[in-house]
C-alpha cells in the first residue's frame, strides 16, 4: 500500500515564515513537520510515497531527495498550477492505480494510529474514510457528520459559527480505493470535500468517516505553530524528537554545548551543535535549531529559533519565532506572537513589540521601537470584520494608520480605474478617518466619490445605481460614542460577503497594498445629485397612492444624524403634515447611550398623542433603521413592529414571499400563513437577508432589530425606505398601527445567552447535536430543534463574542422557559460553565 505526502501548501497565513520556504518545510523541534509526518508513514509500514510538490518544490525535492536516509523511497508529482487537494493526487494517479492508497497531509502534525484506520477502511467495505478529529475551533476545517456505524452522514466546508453543528473535523487524511481517481478531471483544479465527496454522498457511495484518538495539528497560524511546539515537548504528541534527555524534558541534540552555569528549565529543546553560554537562561518550551548560539544574560522563554541564529548578550525573546539565519543583537527584545524572518538583523536594544511580523532580509536598526510589521503581516485577530463591520475605539484600534491599510488592503482587490463611494455620518470622528480612506483609495488608483455626510442608505443606493464597484462608510457605533464601524460594501451597496471579507482579510494581514504610478493617482469627486437621485427613485419605487388624500400628520425624529439631509426633499413631495425634530446634524453627540435614547423615545411618544398622529418614527443617526411609535404614543418593541409591518404587506400583497432570520417568532409564519405568503427562514448574518430579499417573488425582509428592506426599491435594510412605504400602506388601509398590533396573536419567544469558551463552541453544538436526536432538528442557522407539538428551541454560537445565544418559543410561557432552561443546561453542561 502506497502513500501520497501533499506538500504543496503555499502557507500564507504563516507569512513571514513561508515567505521563502514551503509550509512542510517549517521544523517543529527542528525537524520539518513533514519529516515527522513521513517517519509516522515508515512507523506504520507506509514506505513507498509519492509526495505532490508546487510552491517552491525544489526544496523539497533537495531537502528529502528519494528518502533513502529515512529507509523509504520517494518519488514526486509537480504541479505546474494549484489543482487542489484532488486535482493533485490525481496528477500522481500513474503511481496509485494498482492498490489503495492514503492521502496524507505534509503540513499537519499527528501521530494518528494509521495501521487502525486502515483496517476500519478494510472492515466497512469504504469506498473512501477520512481521518476525524474533534477540534475546540472548527471555523477553519470541514465539519463532518457520521453515524454510529461511522458513515458519512453530512459535509459542510469551513463554515461561520451559525453553521456548527459538530466540533468533528475533517483531518486531510484519508485511505482511498483507486477508482475514486475516477472522479476527477485531470488538469483542473479539484478538491475533495467540496467536490468529489460531496458528489459521491449523493450517490450513496460508502463513504466512511473514522474518529481519531490520536493527536492532530492543522499548523495554519502563528498561533497554531507555536502551539504544536509546546504539544511536542509536553509529549502530547508521539515523534521521534533525536535528541538526549539530559534531564527531564531537556533535550540535547548530538554536539551542542551547554554551559553548566546556564539556566535550563523544561521542556525546552537544543538542537545540534547549538551553544548556551553561561548566564544565559532558557525556559520552558524554548526550542533552539542547529547552531544556534545563545550569548551569556540571553533570556528565551516560549521562543522557537530557527538553525544558524544568533542571540546577542541579554536579549530578550518571549513566545516569539526567529527566522533562519537572523542575528538578534545585544540587550534587543521581542515580545510575544512576532515572527523575525529569515536572514534579518535586529540591532543592539531594538524593541520588536508583540504581534509584529519583521519581513526577511530587514535590518532593524539600533534602539529602534517597531509597532507596526515591517513590509508584510500584521498581529493576528480572530476575524477583522465583525457584526458591524470593522470596528473599534477611536484613535485607539481605529486611527488614521489603520484606516489607510484597511483602504489600501480594499484597493488592492478592486481594478484600477474603477470607482468607490464613501461616505461617513455627521461626527467628527467619522470625518476626520473618511479623509485618511480617500487619501489610500486615490493612491491605490480607484476613483472615489464621495458623499460627504450621507444616510447610509442613500450611499448604498449610490453604489448600486452609479457603476461604482464597492463602497466604505464611517459611522460611530450605536450606542457608543467613541468607536466607530467602517462598512465595507459590494457593488449593490450590500454588505461584502464572507467571501470577501476573506479576500479583503488576508491582503490586509499581508500588507501587499498596490500603489499607483504617479500619472494613475485617481480622482476624488462629490456627486451633487445623491440625495435627489434617491429621493426621486425611492417615490418611483414605492406604492405612495392614497398618501395625499388621507390627511395624515406624522411625527419624524432624526436623531441628528444625516436621514435629516433626505427628509425635506422627500416629504415635499407627498403631501402630508409633519413634525420634526432633531432634524440637525449633531458632530458633537452622533450616537447615543441606551438612556438618551429611552429619554428620546418617550419624548417622541408625547408628542405623536398630543399631536394626535397616525404614528412617530425614529430613525437611527445613519437612517439605517427604525423605531415605531403607534398613534397611543406607546411604543412598539422591534418584534412587533416587524409583525405590524409584515402584516401591512402581506395583507395588500395576498402572495410573494418574506425573507426573515430564522430567530424570528413563528407567529410571523402564521400571519404569512393568513394572508397567502410564503415565508424564507435566513440566517441572521445581514449579508444572508440581503442576498435572500434579492430573490424572484419577494415582497418583504426585516431582521427583527429595527431594519426593513424594501425589495421592490432595494436589498438592504433601509430605514427611510420603510418609512415612505408605511405612510402608503397606512394611508391605503386607514387602519392604526394599535389595532394592527392588536389582531396580531402574542408570541411567546424568550432569548438567553450562555457564556461559551472559545474553545468549547463546537463541544456545545455536538452535544446540542447528540442531544437532539430523535427531533426534527434545522441548521440554518446554528441548530434548531423542534418539539412534536411545534415548539422550538435555537442554539447559536455568536461569531465574535464567547457567547451562545438561545431562544425557545412554545405555545405558552411556562412551556417556552421550560425548553429554554433545558437547552441551556445542555450548553452550560458542554461548556464547562
Amino acid at each position: 500500500m502506497k502513500a501520497v505526502v501533499m506538500a504543496g501548501g503555499e502557507g500564507t497565513r504563516l507569512r513571514p515564515m513561508t515567505a521563502n520556504q514551503p509550509k512542510p518545510l517549517l521544523p517543529v523541534v527542528n525537524r520539518p513537520i513533514m519529516e515527522h509526518v513521513l517517519r509516522l508513514l515508515r512507523r506504520h509500514g507506509l514506505t513507498e510515497t509519492v509526495v505532490t510538490v508546487q510552491f517552491l518544490a525544489a526544496l523539497v525535492r533537495n531537502y528529502f531527495g528519494d528518502g533513502e536516509e529515512l529507509g523509504m523511497s520517494l518519488y514526486y508529482a509537480t504541479e505546474e498550477m494549484p489543482l487542489g487537494t484532488a486535482g493533485s493526487v490525481k496528477n500522481a494517479a500513474d503511481k496509485l492505480r494498482d492498490d489503495r492508497f492514503m492521502v496524507i497531509s505534509g503540513d499537519a502534525l499527528t501521530d494518528i494510529d494509521l495501521t487502525d484506520m486502515i483496517r476500519f477502511h478494510r472492515d466497512n467495505g469504504a469506498l473512501v474514510t477520512i481521518g476525524l478529529k474533534r477540534v475546540p475551533n472548527p471555523l477553519e476545517f470541514g465539519i463532518v457528520i457520521v453515524d454510529e456505524q461511522g458513515k458519512v452522514q453530512r459535509f459542510l466546508e469551513k463554515p461561520t459559527w451559525g453553521q456548527v453543528f459538530s466540533d468533528t473535523v475533517n483531518t486531510g487524511i484519508y485511505v482511498m480505493e483507486p477508482e475514486v481517481l475516477d472522479e476527477v478531471v485531470t488538469g483542473r483544479a479539484v478538491d475533495w470535500s467540496a467536490d468529489v465527496f460531496p458528489r459521491l454522498l449523493d450517490r450513496g457511495a460508502p463513504l466512511y468517516g473514522y474518529v481519531a484518538d490520536g493527536y492532530w495539528e492543522d499548523v495554519g497560524t502563528h498561533e497554531s505553530y507555536l502551539k504544536a511546539q509546546c504539544d511536542a515537548l509536553s509529549g502530547w504528541v508521539k515523534l521521534d524528537i533525536g535528541a538526549f534527555e539530559m534531564s527531564p524534558g531537556v533535550w540535547v541534540a548530538e554536539g551542542a554545548s551547554v554551559d553548566a552555569d546556564a539556566v535550563l528549565k523544561g521542556p525546552l529543546y537544543i538542537g545540534d551543535y547549538a551553544k548556551v553560554e553561561a548566564g544565559a537562561e532558557l525556559r520552558e518550551y524554548s526550542v533552539l535549531g542547529s547552531n544556534v548560539v545563545v550569548r551569556e544574560g540571553a533570556f528565551l522563554h516560549r521562543a522557537v529559533v530557527h538553525d544558524n541564529v544568533y542571540i546577542g548578550p541579554s536579549a530578550n525573546l518571549r513566545g516569539c519565532v526567529i527566522g533562519k539565519n537572523t542575528d538578534v543583537m545585544t540587550g534587543a527584545r521581542i515580545e510575544e506572537s512576532a515572527v523575525i524572518g529569515d536572514e534579518c538583523i535586529i540591532e543592539a536594544e531594538a524593541y520588536v513589540s508583540s504581534g509584529v511580523k519583521i519581513y526577511p532580509f530587514k535590518t532593524i536598526e539600533a534602539g529602534a521601537v517597531v509597532n507596526t510589521s515591517v513590509i508584510w503581516e500584521s498581529r493576528g485577530q480572530r476575524s477583522l470584520f465583525g457584526p458591524r463591520g470593522v470596528s473599534g475605539l477611536v484613535n485607539v484600534e481605529i486611527t488614521p494608520e489603520l484606516c489607510v491599510r484597511l483602504a489600501s488592503a480594499y484597493a488592492t482587490t478592486l481594478k484600477k480605474g474603477t470607482s468607490v463611494v464613501t461616505s461617513r455620518d455627521s461626527s467628527r470622528a467619522a470625518r476626520a478617518l473618511k479623509r485618511a480612506v480617500v487619501s489610500a483609495l486615490n493612491a491605490g488608483a480607484i476613483d472615489v466619490l464621495d458623499l460627504e455626510a450621507a444616510p447610509l442608505p442613500v450611499a448604498r443606493f449610490h453604489t448600486s445605481r452609479t457603476g461604482a464597484v464597492g463602497g466604505i462608510a464611517v459611522r460611530t457605533t450605536a450606542g457608543d460614542p467613541q468607536s466607530v464601524d467602517i462598512v465595507f460594501t459590494d457593488d449593490q451597496g450590500a454588505d461584502l460577503s464572507l467571501g470577501a471579507q476573506r479576500k479583503l482579510e488576508r491582503v490586509f494581514s499581508r500588507q501587499e497594498f498596490r500603489r499607483a504610478f504617479p500619472g494613475e493617482i485617481a480622482e476624488l469627486s462629490f456627486p451633487a445629485r445623491a440625495v435627489e437621485d434617491y429621493a426621486h427613485e425611492l417615490l418611483r419605487c414605492v406604492d405612495m397612492s392614497g398618501v395625499r388624500g388621507a390627511d395624515m400628520k406624522v411625527v419624524i425624529d432624526c436623531a441628528g444624524g444625516t436621514s435629516s439631509l433626505v427628509m425635506p426633499t422627500l416629504l415635499g413631495r407627498v403631501g402630508i403634515d409633519v413634525l420634526t425634530v432633531n432634524a440637525r446634524l449633531d458632530d458633537a453627540s452622533p450616537t447615543e447611550t441606551l438612556a438618551e435614547r429611552r429619554r428620546d423615545l418617550q419624548r417622541l411618544a408625547e408628542l405623536v398623542s398630543s399631536s394626535r398622529a397616525a404614528f412617530g418614527v425614529r430613525f437611527d443617526p445613519v437612517g439605517e433603521r427604525v423605531a415605531l411609535v403607534d398613534e397611543k404614543g406607546q411604543l412598539i418593541s422591534e418584534e412587533r413592529a416587524l409583525l405590524v409591518v409584515l402584516d401591512l404587506v402581506a395583507a395588500e400583497r395576498r402572495g410573494g414571499r418574506v425573507a426573515l432570520p430564522v430567530t424570528t417568532t413563528r407567529v410571523a409564519e402564521q400571519v404569512c400563513r393568513f394572508h397567502g405568503v410564503q415565508v424564507q427562514w435566513t440566517a441572521t448574518a445581514v449579508e444572508e437577508l440581503t442576498s435572500a430579499a434579492a430573490g424572484q417573488g419577494m415582497v418583504f425582509a426585516a431582521d427583527g432589530r429595527g431594519g426593513f428592506v424594501v425589495p421592490e426599491f432595494g436589498p438592504t435594510v433601509d430605514g427611510i425606505a420603510v418609512f415612505m412605504r408605511l405612510l402608503g400602506l397606512v394611508a391605503r388601509t386607514r387602519l392604526s398601527l394599535s389595532r394592527i398590533d392588536a389582531r396580531i396573536p402574542e408570541a411567546r419567544l424568550l432569548r438567553r445567552s450562555v457564556p461559551t469558551p472559545w474553545a468549547a463552541k463546537g463541544a456545545v453544538m455536538r452535544s446540542v447535536i447528540e442531544a437532539a436526536e430523535g427531533h426534527q432538528i434545522d441548521t440554518t442557522d446554528g441548530v434548531r430543534v423542534v418539539d412534536d407539538d411545534g415548539g422550538w428551541a435555537l442554539m447559536l454560537p455568536d461569531p465574535s463574542e464567547p457567547v451562545t445565544h438561545l431562544w425557545a418559543e412554545a405555545h405558552d410561557m411556562d412551556t417556552a422557559q421550560s425548553l429554554l432552561e433545558h437547552w441551556a443546561r445542555v450548553v452550560e453542561r458542554a461548556a464547562g460553565t
